[in-house]
Protein backbone atom coordinates (compact mmCIF):
# COMPACT_ATOMS: atom_id res chain seq x y z
CA UNK A 1 0.00 0.00 0.00
CA UNK A 2 1.62 2.96 -0.96
CA UNK A 3 1.99 6.24 1.48
CA UNK A 4 -0.13 8.82 1.97
CA UNK A 5 1.21 11.77 0.95
CA UNK A 6 1.72 14.81 3.39
CA UNK A 7 1.90 18.21 3.26
CA UNK A 8 4.65 19.42 5.90
CA UNK A 9 5.30 22.83 4.35
CA UNK A 10 2.64 24.97 3.08
CA UNK A 11 3.52 28.90 2.43
CA UNK A 12 1.64 30.97 1.26
CA UNK A 13 1.95 34.88 -0.08
CA UNK A 14 4.81 35.08 2.18
CA UNK A 15 7.96 37.14 1.87
CA UNK A 16 11.00 36.63 4.34
CA UNK A 17 13.95 38.55 5.10
CA UNK A 18 15.46 40.68 7.66
CA UNK A 19 14.38 43.43 10.13
CA UNK A 20 11.00 43.50 8.43
CA UNK A 21 12.92 43.89 4.95
CA UNK A 22 11.81 41.43 2.33
CA UNK A 23 14.44 39.45 0.27
CA UNK A 24 12.05 36.84 -1.23
CA UNK A 25 8.60 38.11 -1.86
CA UNK A 26 4.82 36.92 -2.71
CA UNK A 27 6.30 32.97 -1.88
CA UNK A 28 3.73 30.28 -1.90
CA UNK A 29 5.31 26.59 -1.62
CA UNK A 30 3.68 22.95 -0.70
CA UNK A 31 6.56 20.44 0.07
CA UNK A 32 4.82 17.37 0.49
CA UNK A 33 6.22 13.61 2.06
CA UNK A 34 8.34 11.57 0.58
CA UNK A 35 10.08 14.69 -1.54
CA UNK A 36 13.10 16.08 -1.50
CA UNK A 37 13.33 19.72 -2.71
CA UNK A 38 16.68 21.52 -2.95
CA UNK A 39 16.40 25.45 -3.10
CA UNK A 40 19.49 26.52 -5.69
CA UNK A 41 20.08 30.17 -6.75
CA UNK A 42 22.70 32.49 -6.05
CA UNK A 43 23.97 33.89 -2.85
CA UNK A 44 21.91 36.20 -1.46
CA UNK A 45 19.35 34.70 -3.20
CA UNK A 46 17.45 33.91 -0.37
CA UNK A 47 17.78 29.90 0.04
CA UNK A 48 19.52 30.41 3.95
CA UNK A 49 16.99 33.01 4.94
CA UNK A 50 13.76 30.38 3.65
CA UNK A 51 15.67 27.79 5.95
CA UNK A 52 16.51 30.01 8.74
CA UNK A 53 12.46 31.20 8.56
CA UNK A 54 11.12 27.62 8.74
CA UNK A 55 13.27 26.76 11.68
CA UNK A 56 12.18 30.42 13.68
CA UNK A 57 15.56 31.85 14.04
CA UNK A 58 13.76 34.65 12.34
CA UNK A 59 10.30 35.31 11.54
CA UNK A 60 8.37 35.80 8.26
CA UNK A 61 8.23 39.45 7.63
CA UNK A 62 4.34 38.73 6.37
CA UNK A 63 1.98 35.98 5.12
CA UNK A 64 1.46 32.09 5.81
CA UNK A 65 3.78 29.66 6.86
CA UNK A 66 2.34 26.01 8.24
CA UNK A 67 4.69 23.18 9.20
CA UNK A 68 2.67 19.89 9.19
CA UNK A 69 -0.33 21.81 9.43
CA UNK A 70 0.03 24.25 12.14
CA UNK A 71 1.22 28.38 11.88
CA UNK A 72 4.91 28.19 12.63
CA UNK A 73 3.81 31.29 14.87
CA UNK A 74 2.14 28.35 17.42
CA UNK A 75 5.15 26.04 17.24
CA UNK A 76 7.28 25.54 20.61
CA UNK A 77 10.73 24.72 20.17
CA UNK A 78 9.74 21.21 21.01
CA UNK A 79 6.68 20.83 18.83
CA UNK A 80 9.99 21.84 15.89
CA UNK A 81 11.62 19.36 17.60
CA UNK A 82 9.25 16.53 17.18
CA UNK A 83 8.51 18.19 13.51
CA UNK A 84 11.93 18.86 12.13
CA UNK A 85 15.73 17.97 11.86
CA UNK A 86 18.34 20.28 10.43
CA UNK A 87 21.45 19.99 9.61
CA UNK A 88 23.29 22.64 8.96
CA UNK A 89 26.73 23.60 7.25
CA UNK A 90 28.82 25.05 10.15
CA UNK A 91 30.93 21.83 11.83
CA UNK A 92 30.46 20.86 15.60
CA UNK A 93 33.54 20.31 17.39
CA UNK A 94 31.72 19.60 21.02
CA UNK A 95 34.68 18.10 23.37
CA UNK A 96 34.42 15.13 25.02
CA UNK A 97 31.52 14.21 23.36
CA UNK A 98 31.40 10.76 21.66
CA UNK A 99 30.10 10.04 17.93
CA UNK A 100 27.02 8.31 20.10
CA UNK A 101 26.87 10.86 22.40
CA UNK A 102 26.20 13.59 19.62
CA UNK A 103 24.13 11.04 17.33
CA UNK A 104 21.84 10.16 21.07
CA UNK A 105 21.02 14.21 21.56
CA UNK A 106 18.73 13.63 18.59
CA UNK A 107 16.71 12.03 20.78
CA UNK A 108 16.14 14.88 23.46
CA UNK A 109 12.61 15.87 22.43
CA UNK A 110 11.64 12.75 24.03
CA UNK A 111 13.56 11.84 26.98
CA UNK A 112 13.07 13.12 30.25
CA UNK A 113 14.41 16.40 32.30
CA UNK A 114 18.10 14.39 32.77
CA UNK A 115 18.18 13.47 29.02
CA UNK A 116 18.06 9.76 30.26
CA UNK A 117 18.06 7.30 26.89
CA UNK A 118 15.54 4.81 27.05
CA UNK A 119 16.14 0.96 25.59
CA UNK A 120 14.14 2.72 22.48
CA UNK A 121 16.22 6.00 22.14
CA UNK A 122 19.35 3.56 22.10
CA UNK A 123 18.10 1.49 19.53
CA UNK A 124 16.76 4.30 17.03
CA UNK A 125 20.47 6.02 17.30
CA UNK A 126 22.00 2.57 16.83
CA UNK A 127 19.56 2.08 13.76
CA UNK A 128 20.29 6.04 12.43
CA UNK A 129 23.88 5.67 12.46
CA UNK A 130 23.91 2.15 10.86
CA UNK A 131 21.98 4.08 8.19
CA UNK A 132 24.37 6.35 7.40
CA UNK A 133 27.72 3.85 8.11
CA UNK A 134 28.93 5.79 11.35
CA UNK A 135 28.35 2.91 13.90
CA UNK A 136 31.46 1.62 13.68
CA UNK A 137 32.82 5.53 14.77
CA UNK A 138 30.28 4.77 18.07
CA UNK A 139 33.11 4.90 20.43
CA UNK A 140 35.37 7.67 18.95
CA UNK A 141 35.78 11.29 20.01
CA UNK A 142 34.25 13.35 17.79
CA UNK A 143 37.09 15.59 17.42
CA UNK A 144 39.06 12.64 16.40
CA UNK A 145 36.95 12.36 13.29
CA UNK A 146 37.35 13.68 9.93
CA UNK A 147 34.99 17.11 8.89
CA UNK A 148 32.91 13.85 6.50
CA UNK A 149 32.41 11.72 9.11
CA UNK A 150 31.58 14.36 11.60
CA UNK A 151 28.81 15.45 9.20
CA UNK A 152 27.20 11.98 8.71
CA UNK A 153 27.21 11.99 12.41
CA UNK A 154 24.96 14.59 12.27
CA UNK A 155 22.97 13.33 9.86
CA UNK A 156 22.77 10.58 12.24
CA UNK A 157 21.44 12.78 15.20
CA UNK A 158 19.20 14.59 12.34
CA UNK A 159 17.29 10.95 11.83
CA UNK A 160 17.75 9.75 15.56
CA UNK A 161 15.21 12.71 16.21
CA UNK A 162 12.74 10.70 14.17
CA UNK A 163 11.09 14.19 12.17
CA UNK A 164 8.86 14.30 9.24
CA UNK A 165 10.86 16.86 7.56
CA UNK A 166 14.75 17.46 7.37
CA UNK A 167 15.92 20.64 6.51
CA UNK A 168 19.63 20.39 4.99
CA UNK A 169 21.84 23.85 4.56
CA UNK A 170 24.83 23.56 2.69
CA UNK A 171 25.58 19.98 4.00
CA UNK A 172 28.28 18.76 2.27
CA UNK A 173 29.85 22.31 1.36
CA UNK A 174 33.06 21.16 3.05
CA UNK A 175 33.14 17.35 2.26
CA UNK A 176 35.41 15.28 -0.06
CA UNK A 177 33.22 13.22 -3.11
CA UNK A 178 33.36 10.04 -1.03
CA UNK A 179 31.36 11.67 2.13
CA UNK A 180 29.55 13.90 -0.49
CA UNK A 181 27.99 10.71 -2.05
CA UNK A 182 27.38 8.87 1.38
CA UNK A 183 25.49 11.38 2.73
CA UNK A 184 23.52 11.79 -0.35
CA UNK A 185 22.63 8.09 -0.22
CA UNK A 186 21.62 8.04 2.98
CA UNK A 187 19.59 10.76 2.70
CA UNK A 188 17.96 8.91 -0.42
CA UNK A 189 17.61 6.00 1.47
CA UNK A 190 15.57 7.99 4.73
CA UNK A 191 13.29 9.96 2.35
CA UNK A 192 12.23 6.50 0.55
CA UNK A 193 12.24 4.40 3.58
CA UNK A 194 10.82 6.92 6.07
CA UNK A 195 8.73 8.88 3.64
CA UNK A 196 9.61 12.22 5.19
CA UNK A 197 9.89 15.52 3.18
CA UNK A 198 13.76 16.93 2.72
CA UNK A 199 14.28 20.66 1.91
CA UNK A 200 18.21 21.47 0.57
CA UNK A 201 19.85 24.20 -0.01
CA UNK A 202 22.49 22.71 -2.18
CA UNK A 203 25.14 24.76 -4.69
CA UNK A 204 26.31 21.17 -6.39
CA UNK A 205 23.89 21.24 -8.92
CA UNK A 206 25.33 18.06 -9.95
CA UNK A 207 23.93 16.43 -6.41
CA UNK A 208 21.14 18.49 -6.76
CA UNK A 209 20.42 16.20 -9.94
CA UNK A 210 21.12 12.96 -8.26
CA UNK A 211 19.49 13.53 -4.76
CA UNK A 212 16.66 15.67 -5.22
CA UNK A 213 13.01 14.79 -6.77
CA UNK A 214 12.38 18.95 -7.32
CA UNK A 215 13.90 21.90 -7.57
CA UNK A 216 12.88 25.47 -6.32
CA UNK A 217 15.06 28.13 -7.40
CA UNK A 218 15.24 31.67 -6.41
CA UNK A 219 16.30 34.85 -8.35
CA UNK A 220 15.74 38.55 -8.26
CA UNK A 221 13.44 38.62 -5.29
CA UNK A 222 10.86 35.51 -5.84
CA UNK A 223 10.54 32.24 -6.76
CA UNK A 224 11.60 32.37 -10.40
CA UNK A 225 10.88 28.43 -10.96
CA UNK A 226 9.45 25.16 -9.35
CA UNK A 227 10.06 22.15 -11.53
CA UNK A 228 11.08 18.34 -11.53
CA UNK A 229 14.76 18.18 -11.53
CA UNK A 230 14.39 16.49 -14.57
CA UNK A 231 13.89 19.94 -16.12
CA UNK A 232 16.81 21.34 -14.79
CA UNK A 233 18.48 22.18 -17.86
CA UNK A 234 22.13 23.53 -18.35
CA UNK A 235 20.65 26.32 -20.25
CA UNK A 236 18.15 27.18 -17.31
CA UNK A 237 21.23 26.84 -15.39
CA UNK A 238 23.14 29.37 -17.30
CA UNK A 239 20.19 31.84 -16.98
CA UNK A 240 19.60 31.11 -13.37
CA UNK A 241 23.10 32.08 -12.38
CA UNK A 242 23.63 35.03 -15.28
CA UNK A 243 26.75 33.08 -16.82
Amino acid sequence: MAAVETNLICIRNASIGYGGRAVVSDMNLDITSGTIAALIGENGSGKSTLLKTLIKEIPPVSGSIEINGTDIARLSARDIARTMAVVMTRMVRPEYYTCFDMASSGRYPYTDRLGRLREEDRTAVEEAMKLTGTWELADRYVTDISDGQRQLVMLSRAIAQEPRLLILDEPTSFLDIRHRMLFAKAVKELADRKHIAVLMSMHELDLVRDMADRFIALKDGRIDREDSVDSLTDDYIRELFRL
